[in-house]
C-alpha cells in the first residue's frame, strides 16, 4: 500500500519518525567516532566496558552539537508547519501496522500520531455471541482476511457469532497491551446491546500472549467479562518464545564485543518493547520491569498459566519457522512453566507454516468444531 502523505497526521507523524532516526544515527557515528580517536584495541573496553563515553570533544563534538542543534531546529519548524491534530482512531494500513510492531513503544511514548490506539472493532449485528480475534505482531485486524477467507466471517455466517476485532499497537510491551485489553472488553460487555450469553477469544500468534495477560489483569481486577469467556483457542502463539528475537539478542552481544562495533549495538536496541516480549513470552509488568531488555538472561517471567475456567486449545503448524510447535503448545522443558493444554485441545496442522493458520480449510474445521454448540460439529 502506498504511503498516503496527503493526510496530515501521517505527514507528521514520518517527519516526527525521520528526525527520530537522524539523532539516533548522529548519536551512533559520534559514539563511533569518539571510540575510534580513543585509539584503543579492537577489542579493548572502557571502565565502562563500552568504550569511551561515545561524546567527542573540541572541533569534532562542535560539528556533531551542531548537527544535533540544526535537527532540532528544522523538527520544530516542520512541527509547527504539520502541527495539525490527528485524528483520535487512525486507519492503520499495512505498512502502519508493520511500523508499530517494530518501533511501536518508541511511537507512543515520543506522542507519534502514528502510533495506533488500542481498539474493539465490531462487524455486524450486535448479537448475545461475541468472538474477540486478536491480531499478531506487525500485523492489523485486516490481516485475518487472507486468500479469501477471514475465520470470524465464516463463523459469524455460520455459528451466529458476532466478531470483535482488536486492533492494538504491537510494538508495546505485551503486558501493557493485555491490562488496556482487559479494561475495554469489561466497558464492551457492559455496554453490549444484546444480553452475552457466550463469550469466546481466538487469537493468532503474539496476539495469543495478548490475550492470556488479558485475562491475568482481568483476574486481578475482578473484571466480569472473564467469567463469561468460555473459549481461548491459539493459533501459532509463542507461549514460550520465538527463537528469531533470540537470534537478535545473541547479535546484540556480538556487535557489543568491540568498541568499534558496539554502538551499532543501538540499532538492534531500536526494536520494539513488544519483539523483546517474544523472547522468552513475557506477559506480567513483572517479567520486564525492572530489567535491561536487551541483556542477555534466562528465562526470569513468573510462570503464569491458562486462566481457570476457561477451555483453552492451541493449535500448531509444523513447518512455523517463527514459533516451535513445543512453544506453541504451551510445552516446557521446566515442568512448572508447562502449560495444561489437555492432549485433545492440542492440533497439529501438518506441513503448514505461520500463516497458514489464518486461512486453511483444516485449521477452520478445527475451529468450527471447536465453537459450534454440542451436537452440532
Amino acid at each position: 500500500m502506498p504511503l498516503p502523505t496527503k493526510r496530515p497526521h501521517v505527514a507528521r507523524g514520518v517527519s516526527q519518525l525521520s528526525f527520530d532516526g537522524v539523532e539516533q544515527l548522529t548519536q551512533i557515528v559520534e559514539a563511533m567516532h569518539a571510540n575510534i580517536a580513543a585509539a584503543r584495541l579492537p577489542f579493548s573496553r572502557g571502565k565502562d566496558g563500552r568504550g569511551t563515553s561515545g561524546r567527542t570533544r573540541g572541533l569534532t563534538g562542535f560539528v556533531y552539537g551542531s548537527i544535533r542543534l540544526g535537527t532540532a531546529g528544522a523538527r520544530a519548524l516542520v512541527d509547527r508547519l504539520l502541527g495539525l491534530p490527528a485524528p483520535p482512531q487512525p486507519d492503520a494500513s499495512e505498512w502502519q501496522a508493520v511500523l508499530n510492531g517494530v518501533l511501536g513503544d518508541h511511537l507512543a511514548a515520543s506522542g507519534n500520531p502514528l502510533a495506533i490506539p488500542l481498539q474493539l472493532r465490531p462487524r455486524g449485528e450486535a448479537r448475545g455471541k461475541l468472538l474477540v480475534l486478536i491480531h499478531g505482531l506487525c500485523m492489523s485486524d485486516n490481516k485475518w482476511a487472507r486468500g479469501g477467507h477471514d475465520h470470524g466471517e465464516a463463523l459469524a455466517r455460520e455459528l451466529g457469532f458476532t466478531p470483535v476485532y482488536v486492533l492494538y499497537n504491537s510494538g508495546r510491551h505485551v503486558s501493557e497491551n493485555g491490562r488496556e485489553l482487559a479494561e475495554r472488553l469489561d466497558e464492551l460487555l457492559g455496554s453490549w446491546p444484546a444480553p452475552v450469553g457466550e463469550l469466546a477469544i481466538l487469537a493468532h500468534s503474539m496476539g495469543g500472549l495478548v490475550a492470556r495477560s488479558a485475562c491475568h489483569n482481568a483476574a486481578e481486577a475482578g473484571h466480569a467479562w472473564l467469567t463469561r469467556l468460555g473459549k481461548l483457542i491459539f493459533l501459532g502463539t509463542p507461549h514460550h518464545g520465538a527463537p528469531f528475537e533470540r537470534g537478535g539478542s545473541w547479535f546484540d552481544q556480538l556487535l557489543g564485543v568491540s568498541p568499534y562495533s558496539a554502538p551499532l549495538a543501538r540499532l538492534g536496541m531500536l526494536r520494539s518493547a513488544g519483539i523483546t516480549d517474544l523472547r522468552h513470552g513475557n506477559l506480567r509488568d513483572e517479567d520486564w520491569q525492572g530489567r535491561d531488555r536487551f541483556e542477555r538472561v534466562g528465562d526470569a517471567r513468573v510462570p503464569t498459566p491458562l486462566p481457570d475456567g476457561v477451555a483453552c486449545y492451541a493449535l500448531a503448524g509444523t513447518r512455523d519457522a517463527l514459533v516451535p510447535v513445543a512453544s506453541a503448545l504451551g510445552r516446557n522443558k521446566q515442568p512448572g512453566r508447562t502449560l495444561a493444554f489437555p492432549e485433545s485441545h492440542c492440533w497439529l496442522g501438518h506441513g503448514m507454516g505461520h500463516l497458514d493458520l489464518l486461512d486453511r480449510p483444516e485449521v477452520y474445521a478445527q475451529l468450527r468444531a471447536i465453537l459450534a454448540p454440542e451436537g452440532c460439529a
